[in-house]
């Protein structure tokens, strides 16, 4: 078994309009596409883009609120209850039309005079109202701590703040976002995790550390994390989410060396 690697379109192919993007990634193999969001374009338009390529839709977000104003979900944030629930729907609109099986929810900013605890509750009773709904469509809603680096205040940064509201919330298609850029920066000891957690990781991403790009050296072993997922049985997607550092067809050399491994290996 070989891993499924999903380009996100929201940091490869930055060269190209967003909708060409999706011929680009299929065309230099890749098995499937996410991104932030698909809300800028009707979704049978990207469908069509999908299925004209033969490529796959593996994750998006549902809407964060004001983007680009700063928010980065509005899921934990009071009196925006509302909001919520209308993004749940519309991602769950989008997500019936493209065929993907797992939704981000952005956890949202922590302001420095909030009461985390009254925040985490709100988001983990915003997060099981979400699973309810997706449950019909068959979707998973997955939870993505992000570093404190990137993203200061971020509601959840550890991989143990994103467990206790799966676990919390008692819905079996809660799972967690592990994205080993932000947990190699929050804690480290990603193999580790990944073996611990296996069973409530719903999506995975990869890149560098600390630069985000290609996942080819640096901080990680990403061959060792390719190799231990393998190893697992993991069928889910391994999100592309870096920065290339030139040409995103050009710094691919990692994932043609990954699947000459992994034929050589058969």
């Amino acid at each position: 078994m070989s891993l499924k690697f999903a380009a996100n379109l929201s940091f490869l192919y930055q060269d190209l309009p967003f909708l060409d993007r999706i011929a680009a990634a299929a065309k230099d193999g890749f098995e499937g596409v996410e991104y932030l969001f698909p809300y800028d374009f009707p979704a049978a338009e990207i469908k069509q883009r999908l299925v004209d390529n033969g490529i796959e839709q593996a994750l998006f977000n549902a809407a964060p609120g004001d983007w680009v104003g700063g928010e980065r979900g509005i899921s934990s944030l009071p009196g925006r209850e509302q909001e919520f629930k209308e993004s749940i729907a519309r991602a769950i609109e989008y997500a019936t039309v493209l065929g993907n099986q797992r939704v981000h929810v952005m956890a949202g900013l922590l302001p420095a005079d909030a009461n985390r605890a009254e925040r985490l509750d709100l988001y983990t009773r915003n997060v099981a109202w979400a699973a309810e709904q997706a449950k019909a469509a068959g979707l998973t809603i997955v939870l993505e701590p992000i570093n404190q680096r990137d993203m200061p205040g971020y509601l959840l940064s550890y991989q143990k703040d994103a467990l206790d509201v799966v676990r919390a919330t008692g819905a079996y298609n809660v799972k967690v976002q592990f994205d080993c850029y932000h947990a190699q920066i929050m804690e480290g000891d990603v193999v580790m995790k990944l073996r611990a957690m296996f069973d409530q990781i719903g999506h995975i991403q990869i890149a560098s550390v600390p630069s985000r790009n290609e996942p080819d050296g640096e901080e990680l072993n990403s061959p060792f994390i390719f190799q231990t997922l393998d190893q697992l049985g993991y069928q889910g997607w391994v999100g592309c989410e870096y920065k290339p550092r030139a040409a995103t067809s050009d710094g691919l050399a990692w994932l043609r060396t990954y699947r000459a491994n992994s034929e050589s290996n058969k």
